[in-house]
């Protein structure tokens, strides 16, 4: 019988209060008498991108278990944890603060990151402050410079809900805005699908996230993505840590130019394409899961 995460939560602190952030934790799985080289005091954090949830990583926890303590938050506004009351509170110093108090939960020294698309972008600002914890970092499908019209893209659906009569009707609309996912069965399909939505009173299946999300995202100028893009750089040229950059073949947000820029500067990420993909791997795929491990597990 495969493992099954524990959904826990911790308490997070902003402007306007408390609020609470979710997040699955895969104990490590080996035998008791052989530990994690990396000890008891590090951890594997995995990190979702913009609409999605920690159950997104099931696929790999189930390969870095053996080995290594696992945790897979919900960034607030997503999954199990709670929505805020400002909505322009959706941001990357947000999320970077309720992470730091994460990690002061779980008590951990060190921790290998891996995060896809927004979860990268945390994970990039994270890892470049002084004295971060981040020994390792994946970047998963992103970059200091995100192409304009994956945002527009994404801006096009992002926060406009949806109500489906059925489990099955909710994954074939998600499927048709996800396509850039690349091939999944069915099956992998709907378990990627079924943690991102719930039942409302009718029984009829609704997204989980908080449609207040998309707001900062619309709120985006150009003069606002330029300065943007700078500090990410600027933070992408501090990083020290091994950095794994993966990249779709056919990603619309980070272009065959960035990555090859960021293979050549600050930490010269080592750079992984996953063919027949856009944006971004699941990393639910044997072979996708497979760079990863290495990179990770690796003395």
């Amino acid at each position: 019988m495969l493992p099954e995460p524990t959904l826990r939560s911790v308490q997070c602190l902003t402007a306007r209060g408390l609020h609470r952030m979710a997040y699955w934790e895969w104990p490590a799985l080996g035998d008791p008498g052989s530990p994690s080289d990396a000890g008891p005091r590090h951890a594997v954090v995995c990190v979702h991108g913009l609409t999605r949830q920690g159950r997104d990583f099931d696929n790999l926890a189930r390969q870095l278990a053996p080995q290594r303590r696992v945790i897979c938050p919900d960034i607030v506004g997503r999954g199990r944890s709670d929505w805020l009351a400002d909505p322009m509170a959706y941001a990357i110093p947000t999320y970077v603060a309720d992470i730091v108090t994460l990690l002061a939960r779980l008590d951990v020294d060190t921790v290998d990151w891996v995060g896809t698309s927004m979860g990268g972008l945390i994970g990039m600002a994270l890892a470049s402050m002084k004295g971060s914890p981040i020994r390792r970092l994946v970047l998963n499908d992103v970059g200091p410079r995100i192409e304009p019209v994956s945002l527009q893209r994404i801006g096009s659906y992002v926060g406009q809900g949806g109500r489906w009569p059925s489990l099955q009707s909710a994954a074939d609309a998600i499927w048709a805005i996800s396509t850039g996912f690349g091939p999944h069965t069915p099956a992998q399909w709907l378990a990627l699908t079924e943690p991102l939505l719930r039942q409302d009173a009718e029984g009829h299946w609704v997204l989980r996230y908080d449609p207040a999300i998309g707001q900062p995202l619309r709120a985006i100028t150009p003069e606002l993505a330029a300065g943007g893009e700078a500090l990410l750089w600027y933070a992408y040229d501090n990083l020290t840590c091994p950095t794994l950059l993966l990249r779709g073949e056919h990603s619309d947000l980070l272009s065959p130019e960035t990555a090859a820029a960021m293979a050549q500067r600050g930490p010269r990420a080592r750079l992984h394409t996953v063919p027949g993909v856009g944006h971004a791997p699941t990393l639910v795929d044997a072979a996708q899961c497979a760079v990863v491990r290495e990179f990770l597990l690796k003395p």
